[in-house]
């Protein structure tokens, strides 16, 4: 048995005393083991939808029906508007809200499996993750949830380079002006 053992260390020992990029290569990256992960569960979504549909069918709703369907498992309490605690970011006291999986998960989510979407095999032209309903479906969740947290989202503008610096030193230098 300690025999084995010691075998079986030796076996793993000299994997690390290999090639150091050939190693990082047999082991994909927390990133790409997600978006695996994600693009495996799309695919099984769409297996057990009734009738199944084959992903060449796939389309923006489906998408859509995919990311409603991930509500259920969300951790992000969204408040309903007649709540009353709707509008506060740090509520005092739990409520009956459902829960809703946050807007930056989605973003992410949609990211990978357009990445996945192209790298096996769909055009650019028909990735129906790069849709322009999944970008309005995203920003309105957004907005949806910035409302009912009470946390607001601005627009930065885009300024010139050299603006911004003198436009921060400025305002920060006099708290009292």
């Amino acid at each position: 048995m300690e025999k084995k053992a010691k075998m079986d260390r030796g076996a793993e020992g000299s994997s690390w005393g290999g090639d150091p990029a050939a190693v990082a290569a047999a082991t994909p990256s927390r990133y790409e083991s997600q978006k695996r992960r994600d693009w495996n569960t799309f695919g099984q979504f769409l297996r057990n939808q009734r009738p199944p549909v084959a992903l060449p069918e796939c389309n923006s709703n489906h998408v859509l029906e995919f990311m409603r369907y991930l509500d259920q498992f969300g951790k992000t309490k969204v408040h309903l508007q007649g709540c009353i605690f709707y509008g506060q970011p740090e509520p005092p006291a739990p409520c009956t809200c459902p829960l809703r999986q946050a807007w930056g998960s989605l973003d992410a989510l949609i990211g990978r499996l357009r990445a996945a979407y192209e790298e096996n095999g769909g055009s650019p032209e028909t990735n129906p993750f790069a849709s322009g309903a999944i970008r309005i479906y995203l920003r309105e969740v957004k907005e949806c949830q910035a409302k009912a947290r009470g946390i607001p989202y601005k627009k930065k503008k885009k300024t010139a380079k050299g603006d911004d610096e003198s436009n921060s030193s400025s305002s920060s230098s006099m708290p009292f002006s």
